[in-house]
C-alpha cells in the first residue's frame, strides 16, 4: 500500500522528524513599511455567477465560485477525503480478489496499468525523466516498496479490515525510529513516550495467546516497518529527484521483480476480475494523486488526522461487504495508536513553529 501513499509518508516522514515548514511570508505592503504599518484588510469584490445557462451549468458556475473562494487546508481536505474514498474501494477490491487470484499476480497488473497512466502523463518529457543522481537509492525504494505492499496486502486478505488499518498507523512512529536511526535527528522525549506508548497499542492489537501472535497482523507491522523505510528514502532523495522519478523507477523495479513470480503462479482472471482488477489499479493511481494534490495545497499538520477516517471506512467496508467484526482489542489497540500518533503530529507542528525550519524540497 505504501507507493499509493507516497506524498502521504512524505508529509508524515517530514512530522516525525521534526522537520518544519516554511512560516507564510508577509503581505508585500509590510514589507515595503518594514512590518511598521499594515493596510486595513480590505476584502475582494464578490464574484456574481452568471445568470444564463442551464441549471447544471449554473451549478457548476456556483461551485466553482466556493472552490476558488475556499481556503487551502478546507480544499486538501476534500482532497484527503477524496483520496480516502477512492482507497476505500481499492482495499476492498483487494479482499475480494484476494482469495481466487495470486497477490503477486494482482500487483503486477496494478503496477503495469500504473506505469502505463504515469508514463502517459510524462509523455516526451519521459528522458528526463529517467535521469537519476542515485539509481542505488532508487532500487533500494523500490524493493522496499515491494516488501511493503506484499506484508500489508497479504494482511488485509487474512485479517479484518480494520486491524490491518489500526495497524498500518504505527508506521509514523517507525518513521520517528527511522529518523534518529538513518536521518540522525534528534527526538524530544515526549515523542518517545508516545512512540512507547503507540507500540503498546500495537501489542494489544496483535492480541497474544498462548498460540503466540498472530502470524497475519505481524505481517501487518510488517508493512509498516518496510513503509518507514520508504518514507526515510524519499526524504533522502527529495533533495534531488523529482515525484515523477521516484514512481517511474519503483515501476520498473516493481514490474522487473514480479515478472517471474507473476507468471508462475498465473491464474487467467474472468471477465468479472478483469474489471476488478484494472479499477483497482484506476483507484489506486487516482487515489495517489488526489493525495499528492491535498498535501500540496493544504498543511500537512492539519490534514494528517483526516487519515484515520480511513479506520471508520474499513470497518464499514468489512462489515458490509465481508460480516467482518472488529474485535474489542483491535478497538482498544487504535484507539491508543491513533492517540500517540495524534500527539507525535501535533507535537511536531508545533517544534516547527518554534523552529521555523523549512521542509526539504
Amino acid at each position: 500500500m505504501s507507493d499509493d501513499r507516497l506524498s502521504d509518508q512524505e508529509a508524515r516522514g517530514s512530522e516525525s522528524a521534526g522537520i518544519g515548514e516554511p512560516a507564510p511570508s508577509a503581505p508585500e505592503e509590510d514589507r515595503c513599511t518594514g512590518g511598521s504599518a499594515a493596510l486595513p484588510d480590505i476584502p475582494p469584490p464578490p464574484v456574481i455567477a452568471p445568470a444564463g445557462g442551464s441549471w447544471l451549468a449554473r451549478r457548476r458556475s456556483r461551485a466553482g465560485l466556493w472552490w476558488r473562494g475556499a481556503s487551502p487546508n478546507l480544499r486538501g481536505s476534500v482532497y484527503m477525503l477524496s483520496a480516502l474514498l477512492v482507497y476505500a474501494v481499492m482495499v476492498g477490491l483487494f479482499k475480494h480478489l484476494g482469495s481466487s487470484i495470486p497477490l503477486v499476480e494482482t500487483l503486477m497488473i496494478r503496477q503495469l496499468i500504473m506505469s502505463l497512466v504515469i508514463v502517459l502523463v510524462v509523455g516526451r518529457a519521459l528522458p528526463s525523466m529517467l535521469r537519476t543522481r542515485h539509481p542505488g537509492l532508487q532500487i533500494f525504494r523500490g524493493v522496499v516498496t515491494l516488501a511493503s505492499m506484499l506484508c500489508g496486502f497479504s494482511a488485509l486478505i487474512h485479517i479484518p479490515l480494520a486491524q490491518a488499518t489500526s495497524i498500518s498507523f504505527s508506521q509514523v512512529l517507525f518513521v520517528t525510529i527511522a529518523a534518529v536511526l538513518v536521518l540522525k535527528e534528534k527526538v524530544d522525549g515526549r515523542r518517545w513516550a508516545a512512540t512507547v506508548i503507540g507500540f503498546i497499542g500495537i501489542l494489544i492489537m496483535l492480541n497474544p495467546s498462548t498460540e503466540g501472535l498472530n502470524f497475519w497482523a505481524l505481517m501487518s507491522v510488517g508493512g509498516a516497518v518496510f513503509g518507514a523505510c520508504i518514507t526515510v528514502s524519499v526524504r533522502m532523495l527529495g533533495t534531488s529527484e523529482r515525484t515523477e522519478t521516484i514512481l517511474i523507477y519503483q515501476g520498473l523495479v516493481l514490474i522487473v521483480v514480479l515478472a517471474w513470480p507473476a507468471w508462475a503462479y498465473w491464474v487467467w482472471p474472468s471477465a468479472e476480475q478483469w474489471l476488478a482488477l484494472v479499477l483497482l489499479s484506476l483507484f489506486g493511481t487516482a487515489g495517489q494523486w488526489l493525495i499528492t494534490k491535498a498535501y500540496q495545497v493544504g498543511e500537512a499538520a492539519a490534514l494528517a488526522p483526516l487519515d484515520f477516517s480511513r479506520l471508520l471506512l474499513a470497518s464499514f467496508t468489512g462489515f458490509v461487504f465481508f460480516a467482518e467484526i472488529p474485535s474489542l482489542s483491535t478497538f482498544i489497540g487504535s484507539a491508543i495508536v491513533i492517540g500517540a500518533t495524534l500527539y507525535t503530529i501535533r507535537r511536531n507542528a508545533r517544534s516547527r513553529a518554534e523552529t521555523g525550519l523549512a521542509p526539504p524540497a
